[in-house]
């Protein structure tokens, strides 16, 4: 700023562009120098405005730069984490892919081996199959060879022949005896029909001329019944009739009757419904014959000794009581042979029963073994895997990324 001390009245100027003198008085002078103030002020606030500016411009480029700076460290700081977190998380997804690749190794491990297992198990359960299949052929064809002996054992024991007849059949066994064990005996048809009635048979035995034993007999066969079944008791009646009209001392029902029945399955005493008659079935034909003549033979030995016991004029009464205590033990004997043999047909109808059983159970564990088989057959990795879901999450997971790698 310039002083305020007064200048003279008049003054000369310079003009600084053609040098020429110029005189002005105190007032242009005073006017020209506020004008040269004012200039120098405008110039020197234009110049501190420019500086202030200058400084200003400086302070927000430096500020600028600063913030640039920042951001530009806060830019590589983050992209420095960004690429740590990276880092991180390919070493997450190697641990993962290592942890999958090692849980597929493991899991084709297992299913191999598990495959293997069941392969192995498969073969082993074929071979079982085959080798218990063949076991069960020829087992079941032993029983099957053993069922059809004992039938045809009980056919045979059975004699009930096509296009034979029981009386043809009775009367041939006879015949094929006769001359060896009854060459004395009568046996033909009852054709005494003055009575009424008359039996089918009748056998006489003799022994010097003098009949000792003589049987009734009646056949029936259920062919020879009508279409209502009859029982064997319904023709005991007649038979004691005939019997008792013919004058012979048993009677003797030859019977295909009733052949479920359990109480003729031999030879049957009846005589709490008839005096000495018994039922039988065709197989014991002769067995009953020789059972009644061979205690009828015994009677005539004690005869004779009662002939000779009368001649000594011994007491009759004991020769009856000897006569009942025999008959007595006779029949003790005739009940235990007949139990017994009674006994041997029921068994082998029960063994014929027993390897039947046997046959149905061995064809009932066949098809069991189907079914073991249908079963390891329907056996798949998802039931393998039922009930373990570590395993059914990792096969999944297994699925998804070969699936993922698929597409």
């Amino acid at each position: 700023m310039t002083s305020t001390t007064s200048k003279p009245a008049t003054s000369e100027i310079k003009c600084p562009h053609c040098g020429t003198l110029f005189a002005i008085d105190g007032a242009q002078y005073a006017s020209i120098s506020g004008q040269v103030r004012n200039a120098e002020f405008e110039s020197e606030l234009h110049a501190r405005l420019a500086q202030a500016e200058t400084v200003k411009a400086a302070e927000i480029a430096r500020a600028v730069s600063d913030t640039a700076l920042k951001a530009q460290q806060q830019a590589t700081a983050k992209d420095a984490e960004i690429e740590k977190l990276r880092a991180e998380a390919k070493a997450a997804d190697t641990v993962r892919d290592l942890a999958v690749a090692t849980a597929m190794s493991e899991a084709q491990q297992n299913l191999s081996a598990a495959n293997a297992k069941l392969a192995l198990q498969s073969a082993e359960q074929k071979a079982k199959d085959a080798a218990i299949r063949e076991s069960h052929a020829k087992e079941l064809a032993l029983k099957d060879d053993l069922i059809e002996r004992y039938k045809d054992m009980k056919a045979r024991l059975s004699v009930k022949l096509l296009g034979e007849t029981l009386e043809q059949h009775c009367e041939t066994e006879f015949n094929r005896m006769r001359s060896l064990a009854f060459p004395d005996a009568l046996f033909g048809k009852d054709s005494d029909a003055a009575s009424g009635t008359k039996g089918d048979y009748v056998f006489r035995d003799f022994s010097d001329g003098v009949e000792y034993v003589s049987v009734m007999f009646e056949m029936k066969n259920e062919s020879d019944v009508s279409a209502t079944k009859k029982r064997n008791v319904d023709f005991l009646a007649k038979l004691d009739k005939d019997r008792r009209e013919k004058g012979c001392e048993y009677a003797v029902l030859i019977s295909m009757l009733e052949e479920d029945s359990d109480l003729y399955t031999g030879i049957t005493d009846v005589s709490h419904l008839y005096p000495k008659m018994f039922v039988v079935r065709p197989q014991f034909f002769l067995a009953i014959i020789a059972l009644l003549r061979n205690a009828a033979q015994d009677t005539i030995t004690v005869r004779a000794e009662l002939e000779q016991i009368k001649k000594q004029n011994i007491d009759i009464t004991d020769f009856e009581s000897d006569l009942e205590e025999f008959k007595s033990a006779f029949g003790r004997n005739y009940d235990l042979a007949k139990r017994k043999f009674d006994a041997a047909i029921k068994e082998i109808d029960v063994a014929i029963d027993r390897l039947q059983k046997v046959k149905e159970g061995l064809l009932g564990s066949e098809n069991n073994l189907r079914l073991a088989n249908d079963k390891a057959t329907a056996l798949t990795l998802k039931k393998l895997t039922k009930g373990n879901p570590t395993m059914a999450a990792k096969f999944d997971e297994a699925r998804s990324q070969a699936d993922d790698e698929a597409a």
